[in-house]
């Protein structure tokens, strides 16, 4: 059995891989084949209580901020308000 470092390493990896694959003009369909798994992969892990939705979308926010650069506005995750800056 993986541990839910391992498990999020992983998932880590696979995202880095999409926002690459993505940045660098990547055929459609891979990407979407990418997007697939990831998804799939997110939704395992909720399911079997690896890890919270929280985490998830922070980990998903960090791996988009190191591959396109920080965000332009911050969203308060559980209202979905744009925060004042």
């Amino acid at each position: 059995m993986r541990t839910k470092v391992e498990v999020l390493s992983e998932l880590q990896t696979m995202l880095r891989d999409l926002l690459a694959a993505a940045a660098a003009g990547g055929g459609r369909a891979r990407i979407a084949r990418a997007h697939g798994y990831v998804d799939g992969y997110m939704r395992a892990i909720l399911d079997l209580g690896i890890a919270e939705q929280a985490e998830l979308l922070q980990l998903v926010a960090a791996e988009r901020e190191r591959a396109s650069g920080p965000a332009i506005r911050v969203v308060d995750p559980s209202s979905g308000d744009i925060a004042a800056a």
